[in-house]
């Protein structure tokens, strides 16, 4: 009897690369009975959040974790892009024994890697199966990266000093400064990794991007366009959890118990994802910003971070903090008639969900777009790392669904600044009309999921494709 075929994902340490690729896992079971097995690599023991993750994967999801690699030698300023393409590169002997025991009791069809594991394609070239990438972000960053090869070949100076926007076709023009973060030092290590990566994109039999046509109209359609040689593109998005997978009964019991005694569309909701922080002096202008503006809000606050890495926790957010005594005296008191503030981690997909939530003040991770997007919710952007700041200009110069507030001389976003903002969301004509503009393309995230919808059709001609592998 001939074997199932099955899938091998080698995802990037991080929920945020973790949870779109398990959803896209989830459909290719749920729609087209695929089974599939994550190896994952690490550098030590994952988180409690990781770990929980993955131990609430549904069958025919299973996950293998492979030995920890040693990066000691790395600094502490390494940049997290240099640390988990090191992760990924350091695994891949260890990635070819599990990959061997896999194959000879699976009929392995497809090796799917994210953007920082293009090394793993050697493993499965060495076996003869075919490689796939799986592009967690936005289709713009995706454009952006095929390019990178041949702007860093035509550019020789740091893309940040460009005196005029960078034009992709089909994409919004970038500003250099506005480019993914390790892109913004061309002698960091961190860029060189997202070099390399890159240039291997085009090594894949097909690109699975986490978007949809409606939302990034122009560029998936310049995507699509056939070249010799290139990467079919597959637009399967919007994935995004439907639920939470992390079990924390009290903080989820909290959120959800104030939010059930607010006015529908009255909160607002702040979140900096799972491992973004914030100076010292920007929570405390964020404080009195949404203090000064007197609008009903949640807040999932961490502590401070004053190294200057905004995303230091990126890989290790289980933060111990028990206390909130890093915001303004007093600020807890004189907010708790319309206001909730939460220690570290909330069930955002309930919240979101929620029909007192009216809006998101967030970093712009990808995840949390879409999650957004498909809750039909208008944003205050507030980029912190990695490809957010192009995520941010996409929302308000492209889709103009969101607002975002400007920092003053000195990089921080001060309290008046963020009252109006917030104020400005919520009761002003520019709010009503982004809010209108967001119903539009939820609603058309949840057509391209329905059965004759465009993402649906994709994922069907990919799963034909993946079943027809020899």
């Amino acid at each position: 009897m001939e074997k199932p075929p099955h899938i091998a994902f080698v995802p990037s340490p991080g929920m945020g690369h973790l949870i779109p690729l398990v959803e896209f896992a989830k459909r290719l079971a749920n729609l087209h009975n695929l089974s599939s097995t994550l190896i994952i690599p690490n550098d030590g023991p994952l988180s409690n959040s990781q770990s929980a993750f993955l131990d609430s994967l549904p069958n025919p999801i299973n996950y293998i974790i492979l030995p920890p690699v040693n990066l000691d030698d790395l600094s502490q300023d390494t940049k997290i892009e240099t640390r988990i393409s090191l992760m990924v590169t350091r695994s891949i002997r260890s990635l070819h024994e599990a990959f061997k025991s896999m194959i000879s009791d699976k009929k392995i069809v497809a090796l799917f890697v994210d953007l920082f594991g293009t090394d793993a394609f050697d493993v499965a070239n060495d076996f003869g199966v075919p490689s796939y990438l799986f592009f967690p972000a936005s289709a713009m960053t995706l454009s952006l990266l095929l390019h990178l090869p041949k702007l860093d070949q035509t550019i020789s100076f740091e893309y940040k000093d460009l005196p005029d926007p960078i034009h992709i076709t089909g994409c919004i023009p970038i500003h250099g400064r506005d480019l993914l973060d390790p892109l913004q030092d061309r002698t960091n290590d961190g860029y060189k990794w997202v070099l390399h990566n890159a240039k291997r994109f085009m090594m894949a039999k097909g690109i699975v991007v986490n978007s949809f046509k409606e939302l990034e109209a122009g560029t998936i359609q310049n995507l699509h366009h056939e070249q010799p040689g290139k990467p079919t593109l597959y637009p399967v998005g919007p994935l995004a959890q439907s639920g939470s997978n992390l079990s924390r009964d009290v903080n989820e019991s909290n959120c959800l118990k104030w939010l059930d005694g607010q006015p529908s569309g009255s909160v607002l909701y702040i979140c900096f994802g799972s491992g973004g922080t914030l100076s010292s002096h920007q929570v405390n202008e964020l404080a009195m910003g949404l203090e000064l503006s007197g609008q009903r809000f949640l807040w999932v606050v961490k502590a401070p971070n004053d190294t200057g890495i905004p995303n230091a926790t990126y890989l290790n957010f289980n933060d111990q903090i028990d206390n909130f005594n890093f915001l303004p005296k007093g600020f807890l008191e004189r907010t708790k008639n319309y206001g909730l503030v939460v220690l570290s981690w909330a069930p955002q997909v309930q919240i979101l969900n929620h029909g007192s939530t009216g809006g998101f003040l967030t970093h712009c991770g990808w995840n949390s777009v879409l999650e957004t997007v498909g809750q039909g919710l208008p944003m205050i952007v507030w980029p912190l790392y990695a490809e957010q700041k192009m995520n941010a200009l996409m929302l308000t110069e492209g889709l103009h669904v969101a607002l975002r507030p400007k920092p003053n001389e000195d990089g921080i976003v001060d309290h008046i600044e963020i009252a109006r903002v917030v104020k400005g969301l919520f009761e002003g004509e520019e709010g009503l009309t982004i809010r209108n503009r967001i119903k539009k393309l939820q609603e058309a995230a949840v057509n391209a999921l329905r059965e004759d919808g465009c993402s649906t059709k994709t994922l069907h001609h990919l799963a034909s494709t993946l079943k027809n592998e020899v």
